[in-house]
């Protein structure tokens, strides 16, 4: 089988298209022909080898996977059982998606969503899933679109353009927050913002509360500015933080959070209960399936395709997701 294999080089990591046996896999009792799986951040950090993500190497690259079970000593799952697997450590602990095979224990694994193909779940990914996890949180803690205005930072990544569908998609008002709004401003409407703003137009110069403009934000970016947003959220609003392209330092006070209410919620999609899992899938298949899926999956590779992408991404130029064809 064929695999792109994390390995240790000289100076950090490398990868490339490996031969492997099955045999060799980590551990589990499902085994999956893989026909897709997709490029996140983490992916291309991987790949290129600007992040330590495999904590042990070698290791297969892609932290999603969708495919074909192959055997199984787990009665949950048959040969012929079309499953998804996203997050759960692969590519970090455990061989990832960007192989022919993978083998994952059972627990680890559903079964693909009725209302949606297998590339279709690759098209969402984490990115898509994360998104969904993010609204799922949100009004759980009783997030309505009659509240008012959600902020989505980050607009232009795949987490952002998926937000920023499905909120749309459930009537919310959604301001989408990017350094590209200029350039970006027509597409980001096209998937449903009313509004797109440059994070500039939210930074209070270092004051510790702002006048309460948004009900809620799904947040990419951490740093400076989720400090920024969460002194402008409405009383018992709530922010999602997604991400930390902005940094991982939170320089902030507790008054948004004991004079307003506001809520943080932290997103963790990669150790998401399989309950939540299977609840978010069905939304995302159901009547809240992006309605912009195929815009924003906007290409479609072959595996040795895959580096080329990796490269554009960590120079942030690569625009939309990327789906890997494993068979093609």
């Amino acid at each position: 089988m064929k695999a792109i294999r994390i390995v240790d080089a000289d100076k950090g990591t490398s990868a490339d298209i490996a031969e492997m046996d099955v045999a060799d896999l980590s551990d589990g009792d499902v085994v999956i022909k893989s026909h897709y799986s997709s490029l996140n951040f983490k992916d291309a950090l991987a790949v290129t080898g600007k992040g330590k993500i495999a904590r042990t190497r070698p290791l297969n690259a892609g932290i999603d996977v969708a495919g074909v079970v192959e055997t199984s000593d787990d009665k949950r799952f048959a040969p012929g059982d079309e499953v998804v697997v996203t997050g759960w450590f692969l590519s970090e602990t455990r061989d990832g998606g960007l192989a022919e095979y993978v083998r994952v224990p059972g627990d680890l694994v559903i079964k693909r969503p009725a209302g949606l193909s297998l590339w279709e779940t690759m098209a969402l990914g984490t990115a898509g899933f994360t998104a969904g996890m993010a609204i799922k949180r949100m009004e759980d803690n009783f997030q309505k679109p009659d509240d008012g205005p959600v902020l989505v930072t980050g607009a232009t990544g795949g987490v952002g353009m998926f937000a920023i569908d499905l909120l749309a998609r459930r009537g919310y008002e959604v301001i989408a927050v990017s350094r590209k709004a200029e350039a970006k401003a027509d597409f980001l409407k096209t998937l449903g913002a009313s509004d797109v703003i440059t994070p500039d137009a939210l930074d209070l110069d270092g004051k510790p509360l702002g006048k309460p403009i948004y009900a809620g934000a799904i947040d990419a970016v951490g740093g400076e500015l989720l400090a920024n947003i969460c002194a402008q959220i409405q009383p018992y609003g709530n922010v999602a933080a997604i991400g930390l392209a902005g940094g991982p330092k939170l320089a902030t006070t507790v008054m948004p959070f004991i004079l307003r209410g506001v809520s943080l919620l932290g997103i963790h999609s990669v150790e998401c209960p399989q309950p939540w899992r299977e609840q978010i899938w069905g939304q995302l298949s159901g009547e809240h399936k992006p309605a912009h899926l195929e815009t924003i999956a906007s290409e479609t590779v072959a595996l040795a395709g895959v580096f080329e992408v990796c490269e554009r991404i960590m120079k942030g130029e690569n625009s939309g997701r990327t789906v890997v064809d494993i068979q093609g």
